[in-house]
């Protein structure tokens, strides 16, 4: 009786999950092959036709001259600028902390902990402030030096440097002749491969899904990113707005498409490097 009230159980949380993460998901995928009419009056799960895929592409291309593909652009500029920075900042900042001792260490850690738990939409306002002290809004600079603040990157490379690397190759390396430099980027860099991949990952997709900080910063169309150009393209959509010009063509299937192309860059770039992903998450599992 225990064991068939246990899978009774799982089976009712697994059917929750599938109707609240699955089949909006599916609905999704089939959104665009069907016209605004039939995605109100059919089946949610049904078929269109691959036509009414391209008819919705077209509609969406041709929005306000192709500023879609600008919002891309943008999102890509964004994104691996700050992801350059990140890397070139939070690896040797992770470094430092795990392997050196100086006055302020353990004070460092603790600060680098707090401001990773905290949440991002707590920072805008001031870092809002700053920017507009020093005349950068309106920039790409707005965005690019706030993405790169990823103190997140920071921990995981100071875990990995502080449990994985094994301390007499370093020492090894000094007694031939290294210089500190050398030790870090001829040693503890390659060795550390895989959390590098796994910071470039989360610090991209959390680069390329912000939201707030692009809204405020940012005032002209042709400088949004993708995540804000969804918003001016749902505010374009009758369905979600009655005021919208009718004249538009964007409708629930355009939008839906849209929503798509925003996230197969993600999702692309997640299913190429599932390996490095699963190697990172498992670096510092076990200390030597």
């Amino acid at each position: 009786m225990k064991r068939i009230i246990g899978l009774t159980a799982i089976t009712i949380v697994l059917l929750a999950l599938l109707a609240f993460f699955v089949l909006p998901a599916i609905w999704l995928l089939l959104a665009p092959t069907k016209t605004a009419a039939e995605l109100a009056g059919d089946s949610p799960l049904s078929f269109g036709s691959l036509a009414n895929i391209g008819l919705a592409w077209q509609h969406l291309a041709g929005f306000e001259d192709g500023v879609l593909f600008t919002w891309l652009r943008n999102s890509a500029v964004y994104s691996v600028g700050a992801l350059i920075v990140t890397l070139v900042t939070s690896i040797p900042a992770g470094y430092a902390l795990a392997l050196t001792k100086f006055r302020g260490r353990k004070l460092l850690l603790t600060v680098t902990l707090i401001v990773m738990i905290m949440p991002s939409a707590a920072l805008v306002l001031p870092v809002f402030l700053e920017l507009n002290v020093v005349h950068l809004i309106g920039t790409a600079w707005s965005i690019i030096l706030p993405f790169s603040f990823y103190p997140f990157g920071v921990y995981l490379v100071y875990i990995y440097f502080a449990t994985s690397l094994p301390r007499e190759l370093l020492s090894a390396a000094r007694l031939d002749g290294a210089s500190e430099w050398q030790v870090f980027t001829r040693i503890a860099l390659p060795l550390a491969t895989p959390v590098v991949g796994l910071v470039a990952f989360f610090s991209f997709v959390g680069n390329w899904n912000n939201f707030f900080l692009p809204y405020l910063v940012l005032p002209g169309s042709d400088q949004f990113p993708i995540q804000v150009g969804l918003n001016q393209l749902l505010s374009s959509t009758p369905s979600f707005n009655p005021v919208a010009g009718a004249g538009l063509n964007i409708t629930s299937p355009e939008l839906a498409l849209a929503i798509i192309v925003a996230v197969l860059p993600v999702l692309v770039l997640f299913l190429f490097s599932q390996r490095t992903l699963v190697s990172g998450m498992l670096a510092g599992a076990t200390k030597e």
